[in-house]
């Protein structure tokens, strides 16, 4: 087994004391197997990037973002980075969130449930699955 990688763990911390109030909302639904009983993490490490969320198990990454992520290309090549690492990533709004909670959480399950497996790129949602080529 290999050591832990301190500056990683201290980056993971440092964001996991920041987080938003709808990512604080979505962990409260997330953590310790409450959703469906699928295990996440937060502030995962894949590669030079921190996932808000994953579900190892699945390869899947859940994004919150706010408004300050709007049209921003750093994204598309940190979603791309994802994939091309074999993780699915879904990303949702604040808002969405924050206001739509139930929805979330079934889009989430039907992602994790191989339900939801085409690529979504919509106003509350994109999903981007692992294993396809984008463009």
């Amino acid at each position: 087994m290999r050591g832990a990688n301190t500056k990683e763990t201290e980056r993971a911390r440092l964001l996991r004391r920041s987080d938003n109030e709808a990512e604080a909302v979505l962990w409260s639904e997330l953590r310790g197997r409450r959703l469906n009983d699928y295990k996440f993490v937060r502030q995962f490490p894949i590669g030079r990037y921190f996932a808000d969320f994953a579900c190892r198990d699945h390869h899947l990454v859940v994004e919150v973002d706010g408004s300050q992520h709007a049209n921003r290309s750093s994204d598309s090549i940190r979603d791309m980075y994802m994939v091309a690492s074999g993780w699915s990533v879904a990303r949702f709004w604040n808002t969405h969130v924050l206001k739509e909670r139930g929805t979330v959480l079934e889009t989430i399950v039907a992602i994790l449930e191989k339900r939801l497996t085409d690529e979504v790129r919509a106003t509350d949602l994109t999903f981007i699955p692992a294993g396809r080529r984008h463009d």
